[in-house]
């Protein structure tokens, strides 16, 4: 099963937040040896603009960390493709948030299924587990 992480959904997922996971069903997937977890480049660049809007702190360089996690936690980089943000314009906007909005357009498309406590993804026809 792909697995496509919302951003707070990797951070948690890769330091072991377990305060913040609801239930063991998304730790469990992302723990599954038959899961293909995958990071948006989109949660990158989230994590980018947060980091340099002081909404977020790394204790290291986010081109450190980024590699360092994916390679530790057997994560794939998921890039953003043409169609995901042509994609995102057909969308209805039940969600505002632009990343968001292209999780939801990458996991319709590449048929992933989407690890997110986002309860607004619900309205959305994709795949949420959380």
């Amino acid at each position: 099963m792909k697995l496509l992480l919302d951003t707070h959904a990797f951070l948690w997922l890769i330091n072991d937040d377990y305060a913040h996971l609801r239930g063991k069903t998304a730790v469990d997937l992302f723990l599954d040896n038959d899961a293909l977890p995958y990071l948006s480049l989109a949660s990158v660049w989230e994590m980018a603009i947060k980091i340099r809007l002081g909404k977020f702190d790394l204790q290291q360089p986010l081109a450190d960390f980024i590699p360092q996690q994916l390679e530790r936690n057997r994560i794939e980089l998921l890039p953003i493709g043409f169609e995901h943000i042509l994609h995102t314009m057909s969308l209805p906007f039940h969600h505002r948030d632009p990343f968001d909005r292209l999780l939801i357009a990458q996991a319709s498309i590449e048929n992933m299924t989407l690890l997110s406590a986002d309860t607004a993804f619900v309205a959305y026809d994709v795949t949420q587990v959380w």
